[in-house]
């Protein structure tokens, strides 16, 4: 099979689908890779280190296009890239559809088949391909939200971990899956203090295990998130219902509950944001403020760690890569069921049950659609 790496045209995005490892075992296995040109640069991965492991270098992302049968990426399609997806070909990428449905009605209307990292389950219902990039996520969330604590960034002007004699800064994760752990973990670290909301008591019950007292978790509901935003200088949303429009844990009105200069920061931006006042910014200018309250809310997050994100990322989705190089999506489908739910749109049908209901589309079975 013929396998086309575009460059990513998304604003700030430096990622790229597939390292030279990849590449590797891809040739190896009988495979034409295809690359564009300069699409690893900002991964720091340049063209040679992708040719000496086998991949043909193409100029632009039209040539890729045309020539691949499946194509890798890993943010969703814009616009001009949809309109070079043709039907048969086969798309493995990030989609995050449910707040897009104008990008669903696209990609039935190409014929392609798209695969979503999103919607891609384990034997146990985990989600294997979003939870490397969670992880980051997580993680930077932290981090960022720390940074943009400080006043010349539009902050209160509060080092998150205070200093003797002056009090930590308090810190309120909403979700305790991957997101939310790995933000309250960069948070403990920087020696602030954590809660962490959730609506599972077992989940819970296990974060208390990770954080070993380090932490306060509580079991979120509106009233104790309205109990607790008075008191939070950074809140992070870290909720995540498979495949759906994030739900609105804090409303406009109950920003008004909130200190001047706190800092929320919505991982969940990408399928809706978990904030009623939530919308998409970028690196390049990634906050703004509603009622006093400082809003970050970048839709690609990982992408300001580019190295780090693109191998975990690869790291992850090599073997998907492999199966649907092999076997089409029909025999990787029957030989991992798990991918079944990543297929969001086959034979110009929304074929993700959860995906169709958000972006109020009729869902397809997927049997006979592959």
């Amino acid at each position: 099979m013929k396998v086309g790496v575009p460059t990513e045209v998304k604003t700030d995005e430096y990622r790229v689908a597939l390292t030279p490892v990849g590449v590797r075992e891809l040739v190896d296995r009988g495979h034409e890779v295809l690359v564009q040109r300069g699409a690893g640069e900002g991964s720091a991965l340049p063209d040679r280190s992708y040719e000496e492991q086998g991949a043909r270098i193409l100029p632009d992302a039209t040539a890729v296009f045309e020539q691949a049968e499946l194509i890798l990426k890993v943010k969703e399609p814009l616009p001009p890239e949809v309109a070079m997806l043709r039907t048969g070909q086969i798309l493995f990428t990030y989609l995050h559809l449910a707040p897009v449905p104008e990008l669903a009605r696209g990609l039935c209307e190409s014929g392609a088949t798209c695969i979503a990292y999103e919607t891609v389950e384990d034997a146990a219902g985990r989600l294997p391909l979003l939870a490397p990039m969670s992880e980051i996520a997580g993680k930077l969330a932290a981090q960022s939200g720390a940074f943009m604590l400080e006043r010349p960034l539009g902050g209160r002007g509060l080092l998150l971990g205070g200093v003797p004699g002056v009090s930590a800064a308090n810190v309120m994760v909403i979700g305790g899956g991957v997101v939310g752990m790995n933000a309250a973990i960069i948070a403990i670290g920087l020696q602030a203090d954590v809660f962490v909301f959730d609506r599972s008591i077992d989940r819970l019950r296990e974060l208390e295990v990770v954080f070993a007292g380090q932490a306060s978790t509580v079991y979120s509901s509106t009233l104790a998130i309205e109990q607790m935003l008075p008191y939070a200088d950074l809140v992070i949303g870290a909720v995540l219902v498979h495949g759906a429009r994030a739900p609105h844990v804090v409303k406009r009105e109950q920003l008004k509950m909130m200190k001047p200069g706190a800092v929320l920061v919505d991982v969940a931006i990408d399928q809706g944001g978990c904030f009623e006042t939530s919308r998409p910014t970028t690196h390049s200018d990634p906050t703004y403020e509603v009622e006093g309250v400082l809003h970050y809310c970048v839709a690609n997050m990982p992408g300001a760690v580019p190295i780090t994100s693109t191998f975990a990322l690869t790291n992850a989705t090599l073997p998907y890569v492999l199966a649907l190089a092999e076997h089409g999506p029909a025999g990787a489908v029957e030989r991992d069921p798990g991918l079944a739910p990543g297929v969001n749109v086959a034979g110009g049908r929304v074929t993700n049950a959860v995906v169709a209901e958000a972006v109020g589309a009729e869902c397809a079975p997927l049997s006979g659609l592959l």
